[in-house]
């Protein structure tokens, strides 16, 4: 199979960016599916977010369910479920772990 450099426009800027022959024979030998998506710089940039460790978590302020403090929790709290804070979370693991 002959590849041929594309043009492909980035996800998150909108730069177009050149998705080489070559890059396109290493991605077919490693049997990737998609091309990419993200231009280069892009790539880093969110590289650098995965590796320090700060990439996706989610703080988001709410009310315990149980003691009516507010608290953070590291995730967006699903509707009709109850969300404890932290004391009220070890509270009710250590009741749980004590009832086995």
């Amino acid at each position: 199979m002959e590849f041929q450099d594309k043009v492909l426009s980035c996800v998150d800027c909108g730069s177009e960016f050149i998705f080489t022959a070559g890059e396109q024979m290493f991605f077919a030998d490693k049997g990737f599916k998609h091309e990419p998506k993200r231009c280069k710089p892009c790539k880093a940039k969110r590289n650098q977010v995965s590796e320090s460790g700060h990439s996706h978590r989610v703080e988001t302020v709410t009310v315990c369910s149980q003691c009516g403090k507010e608290t953070t929790v590291p995730f967006k709290p699903t509707q009709g479920r109850p969300v404890y804070c932290r004391e009220c979370y070890q509270q009710r693991r250590t009741a749980g772990a004590a009832a086995l």
